[in-house]
């Protein structure tokens, strides 16, 4: 076999034990499942998975990976869609109230993981944070240019609507929880946008 078609195998090995990781932790929770089950989904043999991943671990944190990758390229794409800042805004908007009303929403990837490992120490409780962090930085960063005013309590607003957005997604009716997120962006781009008029 060639170097080439054996780095191939491996990384399609590697695409499905997370694969298999991103489908299963996000449906049913990272604890509750064991390396078997992935083992098994992933139809790879348990030496496969520990040359790819040093443990569970090291998978959960993949998975995070892959999850906050997806959020940038979401919310990347949803600010292609705006013209103004105030547009960009509610781009970014839309797009989570899409996620939400998504058949297979179960929340937030994120949030659920922080409630599975709550010691701030832990690495996984850092990826959650470092995660926020910049979702809250990247929101924060939108609002500054709709009003002069200074922006990061806007920004904590707009995170803070959704993850209540994300929270209520999943046990009530998803159309109502997004109409309410949504009506709650719009508030928070109108109030900088009124400010700055009135400046």
């Amino acid at each position: 076999m060639s170097r080439k078609t054996h780095e191939g195998s491996t990384s399609q090995a590697r695409a499905r034990l997370l694969g298999a990781a991103v489908r299963i932790f996000y449906a049913e929770g990272i604890h509750s499942v064991g390396v078997d089950r992935i083992i098994e989904e992933a139809q790879v043999t348990r030496a496969t998975l520990y040359r790819h991943f040093t443990g569970k671990e090291d998978l959960v944190l993949a998975y995070l990976e892959q999850a906050d990758q997806g959020i940038r390229a979401q919310l990347a794409a949803a600010q292609e869609n705006g013209r103004t800042p105030s547009e960009k805004v509610r781009a970014v908007g839309r797009s989570i109230a899409e996620g939400i009303r998504w058949e297979g929403f179960r929340g937030c990837a994120f949030l659920n993981a922080a409630a599975e490992y709550p010691d701030p120490a832990h690495p996984v409780h850092q990826a959650v944070l470092a995660h926020r962090q910049w979702f809250l930085d990247t929101v924060t960063h939108l609002l500054a240019q709709v009003g002069d005013a200074p922006a990061q309590a806007a920004g904590r607003h707009f995170v803070m609507l959704r993850d209540g957005a994300m929270a209520a997604g999943c046990l009530s009716d998803p159309g109502l929880i997004t109409e309410t997120f949504l009506e709650g962006i719009e508030g928070i781009v109108q109030a900088r946008s009124a400010a700055r008029s009135a400046g």
